[in-house]
């Protein structure tokens, strides 16, 4: 990267999680200046010390985000962490959020439907057309991407090998569907597929569902997964997750999904009994 560019203000539009904070800080630390847009009730308000210049916006209030990033003289930005698209099928979700032109211009123009992909990418368009470009955050951060291999202690059984097998075609299907990424089997029987409501949800109904245990989480990329957004990331929080509901191994795949703070994230499965394959 040359040194003009990394003088240049770099954007993050950011939700919710350590991602942002993690890309925020390499960013910095490569002398890159970083000009956040947090989503209210999604990023959190610390990530504001951990960046240049801090503003906030509402979901649907992104013609804020356009004007914060245009006056501070950003041209290339990212999207990291997660925004729960639960808030657009609440009761009088319009009048709730109170979106300005810009959004409801863009929520309006016609497309196929409301997958994240597709509304993803008409938000990538919209940018676009006011010269704000997204990039991939592992452009900068590309050691964020689990390699290949059994990354705790233990490994997983061979039944669990078996279910690990299993559910990868599904997990795969799902996300050339665009439902959602990530599902929990148990004797290659189906518990849960993510959708909407998010991993760790999923992971808990399999929990009520499987009150005996034992089950394994398979979280992959999208056979068409853009890396500009939505690329698969787990961490401690997922671990955590698992654990509370009795899961015993989480399967990732290597090279496209985001492995958060990796030596706690394995330190703290080896510390419950877990298993984490990337395979």
């Amino acid at each position: 990267m040359s040194s003009e560019l990394r003088r240049e203000p770099v954007g993050l539009l950011a939700g919710n999680g350590r991602f942002p904070f993690v890309f925020a800080d390499k960013a910095r630390s490569l002398g890159m200046p970083v000009v956040c847009v947090g989503i209210r009730h999604a990023a959190q308000p610390e990530l504001a010390r951990h960046v240049d210049r801090f503003y906030w916006t509402g979901i649907a209030r992104l013609g804020r985000a356009v004007r914060c990033f245009r006056k501070e003289g950003v041209r290339r930005l990212v999207m990291a962490g997660k925004v729960q698209k639960t808030v657009i099928h609440g009761r009088w979700w319009l009048w709730r959020l109170w979106p300005d032109w810009w959004t409801l211009r863009a929520w309006f123009r016609r497309r196929k439907d409301n997958r994240d992909d597709t509304l993803l990418l008409s938000l990538v368009d919209e940018f676009a057309a006011e010269n704000l470009a997204f990039e991939s955050a592992l452009d900068l951060c590309p050691e964020l991407l689990v390699q290949a291999g059994i990354l705790t202690r233990k490994s997983p059984t061979a039944r669990e090998e078996l279910d690990i097998a299993f559910g990868w075609d599904l997990a795969r299907e799902m996300g050339r569907l665009d439902v959602g990424q990530s599902v929990a089997v148990k004797n290659r029987s189906v518990l849960a597929v993510e959708a909407i409501e998010g991993t760790d949800r999923a992971i808990a109904r399999a929990g009520e569902l499987c009150p005996a245990g034992g089950f394994v989480v398979v979280k992959v990329a999208k056979p068409q997964q853009d890396m500009r957004f939505d690329v698969p990331t787990v961490g401690c929080a997922t671990i955590e997750s698992i654990h509370r509901a009795g899961g015993k191994v989480l399967a990732i795949e290597a090279g496209k999904t985001i492995l958060i703070d990796s030596d706690q994230t394995i330190a703290l499965a080896n510390r419950y009994g877990l298993s984490i394959v990337a395979r």
